[in-house]
């Protein structure tokens, strides 16, 4: 079996999506944690790794980093397919990833730790004035599954059908920092129920952010 490194944050959320798929898959890996506030990414032997000095970032020994949590999740598909995270028809597959990408590509992005930064430094963005700012786009991707999610048959138990896909890794991805932030799920009930139906699996609760290194207690 290859060793795998997984560099990552405690509290980032395209961690936390790949985390779940290496759970998922059974695949053993070591977690490498970073600390982003402290500006870890940026060192060196990170960016060594990841010029971009951003996670997640997925070595397999002996091979270049992985990085971009759609790419990673689409390695380990491919590497390791059982069990499948996509649906096995191309419609079905397509309509997985583009739920994925609403979260991946749409939502998560204006909310990460760089934009934070930016805002707080170039923006004049104070604690309660990102809180907004985030709550506006992760509301914005919310509403957008969730009319999305409840009027088509293809939803089931999860986002498709009754099996965890990709699109379900990216829900609940965004569901967990929505929580932190307060943010209340019960105009968006299909969500809320998804996101509650992965939370109940082992894969999920063990890749809480929570239970992660560098996390703080309580």
């Amino acid at each position: 079996m290859a060793t795998f490194r997984l560099y990552g944050f405690w509290r980032s959320m395209a961690t936390y999506r790949v985390r779940v798929a290496l759970n998922l898959k059974g695949v053993a890996v070591e977690e490498v944690a970073l600390d982003l506030n402290a500006g870890d990414q940026l060192a060196p032997e990170f960016l060594a790794v990841n010029p971009e000095g951003a996670v997640p970032a997925l070595v397999e020994e002996g091979r270049p980093a992985l990085t971009q949590s759609t790419a990673i999740l689409e390695y380990l598909e491919e590497r390791f397919p059982e069990p499948p995270l996509l649906p096995a028809d191309l419609e079905g597959r397509a309509r997985v990833r583009s739920l994925s990408a609403l979260v991946i590509s749409d939502t998560h992005p204006l909310i990460v730790p760089r934009v934070h930064a930016y805002l707080a430094g170039e923006g004049g963005f104070d604690t309660t004035r990102f809180r907004a700012w985030a709550s506006h786009w992760i509301g914005r991707g919310f509403s957008a599954l969730e009319t999305r999610l409840a009027r088509d048959e293809a939803t089931g138990v999860f986002c498709h059908g009754d099996t965890v896909t990709f699109a379900d890794l990216c829900l609940a991805s965004l569901a967990v920092p929505g929580k932190t932030l307060g943010f209340d799920l019960s105009p968006y009930p299909t969500v809320a129920r998804i996101a509650a139906c992965c939370e109940d699996l082992d894969a999920f609760a063990r890749a809480h952010p929570r239970l992660q290194a560098g996390a703080p207690p309580g």
